[in-house]
């Protein structure tokens, strides 16, 4: 008993002290403002620094930007007039454009937008999508002046496109660098949002060179569309209308030009995208000084390697890279095969900037002009390799290209084919030729008078469905410019032409 005694006063006491020691410990660190934690010095993080907090969003003015900005973006209103022929399509981007009601037939298709003066003598920048196909086009600029603007030309690859107004000194957006942002970089964007005129809001910079938003740039039949997605994402809102718009970083200089947002519903819900300024300013200096734009091309087929990876699991295996664009094939002008690279080259840098995917091949090429020469750098089978690599253009030359017509290009005049021919054909569309130039169909034995039924599988009603299908055609890779013809003459036999435009 006198043991367990001894032994139970012995608890108490080191119960006693250890609650001591814990007070007096607590109470220590209380008074020095410290806190007992596991600070994560086992880990090496050597070189990194907090965000200093006088960098928090309360302590950025934007109020400069702001006004720098707004007096340079323009409302754009878009007229297209009506046609029985027309087809009452939806554009992917008319949700951010600014549509009212739905067209009917025979009534103009009225769409709202933005757009961003870049020169003192009236140059605006906006997105091809807001005027594309519009008959007219009227600017009112911020402080209530209405203009009509003239379409110097646009490009649907990369969504831009460049009007004119007549005047002078006008206020213009300087031109900064898309290519120094970054990621979490405080951004503006500036437009007209539901027709609500010189509309500023600010987000960051959530991502840069973003792609594949709207599809898969690949296509259904792996096959590269024209198309550049390699956006800058941001979490500034947006909404229709906005399109077209600027989009500033903090210092007042044009970084992007707002395009499309990320919607179920229409609306603005959390992320939006802008074409970068590095991108705008090739396209727009290429459309003012050419009419169209000098796109360079290496002269390749590619393939992901994702792709690649569940069509031939063992040729993926063999690669021994991870990121990168395959190279499937050549054009029969390739300039990258005449450099020397080879089928089953990895792509993966071009001028030393690293090359992730399509959407970053696609959009490092769309820098550069026909004649200039860049540096590919690619993975063979484990091995790097560095090619110098003179671009051509989509003719296989470095000759600037002029806009090509279809109406130059076919050498011909067109009419709709009269109600009594349709009666007497028993048909209901048709467009005759009326007369004959020098041009394509001229040298494919095509005579006046005869009746267009179809071009390439699509039927034909006016002279304008002609030239747009001749036009999408001409687009096209060079390789892939053919136009196959169906129609007729007064005896009602049917006749086909397969006409090459690749030259």
């Amino acid at each position: 008993m006198k043991n367990n005694g001894k032994l139970l006063v012995s608890f108490i006491l080191i119960a006693v002290l250890s609650a001591t020691l814990g007070v007096g410990v607590y109470s220590y660190f209380s008074n020095k403002n410290q806190s007992v934690v596991y600070d994560g010095s086992a880990f090496d993080q050597s070189g990194y620094y907090p965000v200093s907090y006088t960098m928090a969003a309360e302590n950025i003015d934007f109020t400069v930007a702001a006004d720098q900005s707004i007096h340079a973006v323009v409302h754009i209103k878009s007229v297209a007039k009506p046609s029985s022929q027309r087809q009452q399509t939806i554009n992917p981007f008319d949700f951010l454009f600014g549509f009212g009601a739905t067209p009917q037939l025979n009534q103009p298709r009225i769409g709202f937008g933005s757009g961003v003066i870049i020169s003192r003598d009236g140059y605006i920048v906006t997105n091809n999508h807001v005027i594309e196909k519009a008959d007219e086009i009227e600017v009112t600029t911020n402080d209530g002046e209405i203009y009509t603007a003239k379409l110097i030309g646009g490009d649907e690859a990369s969504d831009i496109a460049l009007l004119k107004i007549e005047g002078k000194d006008f206020p213009v957006i300087p031109f900064g660098n898309s290519e120094e942002l970054k990621v979490g970089e405080w951004v503006l964007a500036v437009g007209n949002p539901f027709n609500l005129k010189s509309t500023v809001t600010a987000g960051i910079v959530s991502a840069k060179g973003r792609g594949e938003i709207f599809s898969n740039p690949y296509g259904r039949n792996r096959t590269i569309e024209d198309k550049i997605q390699s956006y800058i994402q941001t979490d500034a809102a947006v909404n229709p209308g906005n399109s077209g718009g600027a989009l500033v970083n903090t210092r007042g200089e044009l970084v992007g030009i707002n395009t499309a947002i990320y919607s179920e519903t229409g609306n603005f819900v959390g992320y939006s995208f802008a074409v970068p300024i590095t991108i705008v300013k090739k396209v727009v200096t290429d459309i003012k000084e050419h009419g169209v734009v000098q796109r360079a091309l290496l002269g390749v087929s590619v393939m992901s390697l994702e792709d690649l990876r569940q069509m031939d699991k063992a040729a993926f295996d063999k690669l021994k890279v991870k990121d990168g664009v395959y190279v499937g094939s050549f054009s029969s002008k390739s300039s990258a095969e005449k450099a020397g690279m080879k089928i089953g080259d990895v792509i993966t840098a071009i001028n030393g900037q690293s090359i992730r995917n399509y959407n970053e091949l696609r959009a490092q090429t769309s820098l550069y002009s026909p004649g200039q020469k860049i540096e590919v750098e690619v993975n063979r089978y484990g091995e790097t390799k560095t090619y110098t690599v003179e671009l051509k253009n989509d003719q296989g030359t470095t000759e600037p290209i002029k806009l090509l017509k279809a109406q130059d290009v076919l050498g011909a005049k067109m009419k709709e084919l009269s109600d009594k021919k349709r009666d007497g054909f028993g048909i209901n569309y048709g467009v005759e030729i009326e007369s004959l130039d020098n041009g394509k169909l001229k040298s494919a034995g095509i005579e006046e008078g005869f009746i267009i039924l179809t071009l390439n599988r699509t039927r034909v009603s006016t002279p304008n469905d002609v030239e747009s299908i001749v036009d999408s055609v001409l687009k096209q890779d060079v390789d892939d410019r053919g136009l196959f013809i169906r129609g007729c003459y007064a005896d009602g036999e049917i006749i086909y032409f397969a006409i090459d435009l690749s030259n």
